[in-house]
């Protein structure tokens, strides 16, 4: 565990405040829902909580299979990670924090298909933006809404530059956003 040297006090509602510095690092926004641990020690853990998380094990069977049936690769994140990569590099993307772009898109509940498929895709992840070489420039990403929240995405990008996208590609990512946010609704 990593000291922080902020020290804060429960207010009369048992409420505590969590440093903006770290909620700015973290990524936890104003309604955001956190997970409570706590330890033997006495340690109390927040962290926080992704609904699609912990539908990770499908999330990645699913990924494969988008891989193999589109000869694309398939990628599903959270609000906040990548959490399945398949038919691509795992270890660039495998969770790796979204890019800034990818989050706006979730917020807007967008569904993005590069432009006339010949544009620079969206990045994915934050180190994307700074390697071209990562760069594809086929790309649909697909949103996961469950409840009327965005809870993540689910992304086919072309193995091959003159590869594009059709109607087929964006049927089947909005066939597995609809299905992983389906697994999810209460």
């Amino acid at each position: 565990m990593k000291a922080t040297g902020v020290v804060r006090r429960i207010d009369d509602l048992g409420r505590i405040v969590i440093p903006k510095e770290i909620r700015k690092t973290l990524r936890i926004k104003e309604g955001d829902p956190l997970e409570i641990f706590t330890e033997k020690e006495g340690s109390i853990i927040l962290r926080k909580y992704s609904p699609i998380g912990e539908l990770s094990e499908f999330a990645t069977g699913y990924a494969e299979t988008l891989a193999k049936t589109t000869g694309h690769i398939a990628f599903i994140t959270d609000k906040d990670t990548v959490i399945a990569v398949s038919g691509g590099p795992k270890k660039d993307y495998l969770e790796q924090n979204v890019s800034d772009e990818l989050e706006q898109l979730m917020e807007d509940k967008e569904v993005y298909t590069s432009k006339e498929n010949s544009d620079i895709a969206l990045p994915i992840t934050e180190h994307d933006k700074d390697n071209k070489e990562k760069r594809y420039n086929s790309q649909i990403v697909y949103p996961i809404i469950s409840n009327g929240d965005t809870i993540g995405t689910v992304i086919l990008l072309s193995k091959q530059a003159n590869t594009k996208m059709n109607e087929v590609e964006k049927k089947v990512a909005q066939s597995a956003a609809n299905f992983l946010g389906s697994q999810l609704e209460i």
